[in-house]
Formats: C-alpha cells, structure tokens, sequence
C-alpha cells in the first residue's frame, strides 16, 4: 500500500494541527485529568489514521479485458438505468453509478482502453452524492473516452463533502484500461455512461472496487 499524491498536503496540515491541539490539550489540562487527555490522544491519533487512510491506494491486482467496463471506483452502485444524456451524446445511454463514502479508496481509474475525446469541467451544488440531481447540478468533470466499439463518458462528481475533484485527463491522450484518471476528495460518486446494448455484469448495492470489478460487457 502507498499514499497517494494528492494526500501530502493534506495530511502534513492534518499532522500539524493536530500536533497545536495535542500540546494545547497537554498544556491546559493536569495529571489529575489523565482520562481526559487519554481520550482526547484517543480521538486525535485516529483523525490522523482515518486521514491518511483516506489517500491510500492498496495493492492490487487489476482486471484487464478488452470489452470490459471495469470500475472506476471503489464504492456501491446505486444507479443503473437508461438516461438522456444532454451534456455530449444528447441521446439515451445506459448510466451506472458507484457511490463512494468517505472510508472508500478514492482514486479513480480509466474503466477500459481508448482515447480522451472530450474532458470538461462544470462548476455547480454540493447536493449529497445519492441524489439523483447531483449529476446534474453538482460540482463535477466529465470525459468521455473512445474505444474499439464506441464511446463511454464517465463524470466525477463532487458531493456534500467533496469539494475538489482532480482530473488527469487531456483530449487527444491515448490512455489505458486502469491508469490512474483522477481523485475526489472525501465522499463523491462516479457515474458512467454507456451504449444502450452494454451488459450490465452488477446489480444495484453491489460493492465494487476500481480495477477489479466489471460492472458491464461491450
């Protein structure tokens, strides 16, 4: 396991703050409250593990496959339905979407091999990642890949608690099935939009992980 790039900064201010509360906590309370300052050691030390957690990318042994849509995201799929997609295809598609809590791996990964056709970022809500407008309305950035059969366009959305998606993604980048395409920082969702005569291969509440999980057959 290692920590993702993007978790430095975050987790050496999480290091330091918490490093000001703990001789702050040490400072102002006695030996007479021992107790107290055991829970509080208690509570800080896991805030600094859940964070680091947080940006961790586990070793694993991905799945590779040339009709496979494989999971860009850890989390539970909570959409798979037809859709009109009014952003790039203005036609209906078949969308699946994987929730991603806060103790979810949060690195997102190319679902199948292809070329970056359209990458754009939308500003927008912070609606709670399960509504169903938060694909709409919410923060988000969209791509869309094409591949030997056609195209997919996956969306990174930003939830009630994500504020800052990164996206890795340049038009006209040739890029392979389960390299690394972006982060969302602390619980969002990724939807994907697929051909209509994709199979889905999940139901919904299943729980996938990225790189490894096929969620649909082209």
């Amino acid at each position: 396991m290692r920590i993702h790039k993007e978790g430095y900064p975050t987790i050496f201010i999480t290091i330091v703050v918490v490093a000001i509360l703990r001789f702050i906590a040490g400072h102002f309370i006695g030996t007479e409250w021992a107790v107290l300052q055991y829970i509080i050691d208690t509570i800080l030390v896991g805030f600094t593990l859940f964070i680091i957690s947080f940006f961790r990318i586990p070793n694993r042994k991905f799945h590779y496959g040339e009709n496979d849509i494989v999971s860009p995201a850890d989390g539970k799929v909570v959409v798979i339905e037809e859709v009109f997609d009014n952003e790039y295809f203005h036609e209906k598609r078949l969308q699946i979407s994987v929730f991603m809590s806060p103790a979810n791996v949060h690195v997102n990964r190319y679902p199948i091999d292809g070329e970056v056709i359209y990458s754009k970022y939308h500003p927008g809500k912070y609606l709670v990642a399960w509504d169903p407008k938060s694909s709409t309305d919410n923060e988000r950035h969209s791509i869309v890949m094409q591949y030997n059969k056609g195209t997919v366009l996956v969306k990174q959305i930003a939830g009630a608690l994500a504020r800052r998606i990164v996206n890795y993604a340049q038009v006209g980048t040739i890029v392979k099935q389960n390299q690394e395409l972006g982060f969302i920082k602390f619980g969002s969702r990724v939807d994907l939009l697929l051909p209509l005569d994709a199979k889905p291969n999940v139901k919904i509440g299943d729980t996938v992980k990225n790189g490894i999980s096929v969620l649909a057959t082209v």
